[in-house]
Formats: C-alpha cells, structure tokens, sequence
C-alpha cells in the first residue's frame, strides 16, 4: 500500500502529532502509531499498520526518539525525560543562571489533545 503523505500530513493540520511543533510536508516523517513490529500479523484491532488511522505525522526529532517503541513506551520516555535532561552538568548551570526552566511532561500527546478540543467542541 503506497502511503499518501499529504493525507497523513493534513491529519494535524501541519504539525507534528506527538510534540505539536509545526512542520512542512517535507520535514515530516511517516510514524508508525502502533510499530509494523509489534503486530504479529500486520493487524492493530483489525486496522493494517499501513492504515491512515495508524500513520502520523511526526517531526524528526519525535520519529527518532520514538523509533519501534509502542506509544506507552513512547510516553514513558517522553513523562521521564526532564529527570534525565536535569542529570546533565551543563543543563544544571543553565538552570541556575535562568536560562532554561524544565518542566514535566504532562502525559498528553499532541494529537490527543487536538482529538479532545474537537470532542469537546462536537458536545451539544
């Protein structure tokens, strides 16, 4: 199945699903949501991980972190890495000069809380 990359771009309006950065159709990578890895037979709940349903659109950076990792995987890593970013020397005295505030990963993605404005704005 050829993968129609505008239509996985359009999905997020232009951004990255998972961070929310803005991105060109020609930054964009193809994200697999659910990994062609993880489904013994290419199914997720009955969705082909080539579906649109299962394409992002992702920045490089996310589509890097992010790699074959399942998307709770994916979010672990993403909730726990101010706890590492703050283990670095050079980060601490950014810190402590003002220069860089970290703050917490809240949990939700990108795309889910695109999904959740559009739940609450489809709510008689």
């Amino acid at each position: 199945m050829k993968i129609n990359r505008q239509q996985v771009y359009d999905k997020y309006d232009g951004h990255c699903a998972y961070c929310g950065k803005e991105i060109s159709i020609k930054q964009m990578q193809v994200d697999h949501y659910y990994p062609k890895s993880a489904p013994a037979v290419g199914l997720v709940n009955g969705v082909s991980t080539d579906d649109i349903k299962n394409l992002m659109p992702s920045c490089r950076n996310c589509n890097h972190y992010k790699r074959a990792l399942q998307p709770e995987s994916f979010r672990f890593y993403i909730k726990t890495l101010h706890e590492r970013v703050m283990k670095i020397y050079i980060v601490k005295v950014a810190i402590d000069f003002g220069i860089v505030k970290i703050k917490p990963f809240d949990g939700e993605f990108y795309f889910e809380y695109v999904e959740r404005m559009k739940s609450q704005y489809l709510k008689p």
